[in-house]
């Protein structure tokens, strides 16, 4: 199995030279603070993430070396010039509120290529301070790829970026935990699914109550 995750020719010759520049100038600008970077594993793992603003992609991709695959609704795709970019830019699109086995199944295939696969549990963004119930989608990853799970919490981006804004404003400053990673060992079913997805949804409340940093 190959270290390396497989990238678009588009991505791996103008996208990825200029990637650390722009990851630079982003957390500068969005006055980013990231905690707990040790604990990013060195291999394949599934980044799991509270969700509270479209800013919540990119702020992720700016912290880690090397750019993080998203599932991302599949309406992204649909939007001109962005929707050309985003399979360059590693994103795979969900239709909103289908399981998409297939895509699921393709997230499977790059995390044992290698692969950093982000991941939104919640599957929508959530209000201000506010958690939703996670799907099954992440505890069917957890289990079927049996690869680490690192619990992120985002605190800031609703503010900088709130839901009903046109653009983002910064000023207030962005945090960013990231928690221990952990492997799951649980039967594979969808009772299974489900109790790793409330486990990791509960590790990354567990973040931001300051009980895992």
């Amino acid at each position: 199995m190959s270290s390396d995750c497989p990238l678009s020719p588009l991505s791996r010759w103008l996208f990825s030279p200029v990637c650390p520049l722009v990851k630079f100038a982003f957390r500068k600008l969005f006055r980013v603070e990231v905690y707990g970077v040790e604990n990013i594993p060195p291999g394949p793992c599934i980044v799991a993430s509270n969700h509270r603003s479209h800013l919540d992609p990119p702020l992720l991709n700016s912290i880690f070396p090397k750019p993080l695959r998203f599932l991302a609704k599949e309406e992204l795709f649909r939007v001109p010039l962005l929707g050309r970019l985003m399979p360059h830019m590693g994103a795979l699109p969900v239709r909103r509120g289908s399981g998409d086995l297939e895509v699921l199944e393709l997230a499977l295939e790059l995390l044992h290529f290698g692969c950093k696969v982000g991941i939104f549990p919640e599957g929508r963004r959530a209000d201000p301070g506010e958690f939703l119930k996670p799907k099954l989608g992440v505890g069917l990853l957890a289990i079927k790829s049996q690869k680490p799970i690192l619990p992120v919490y985002i605190e800031g981006t609703d503010l900088v970026f709130p839901r009903h804004a046109r653009f983002p404003k910064p000023g207030h400053p962005i945090r960013v935990f990231l928690g221990r990673s952990r492997v799951y060992y649980e039967e594979d079913s969808p009772k299974g699914y489900r109790r790793v997805a409330e486990d990791i949804m509960e590790s990354i409340k567990e973040l931001a109550r300051g009980e895992n940093s």
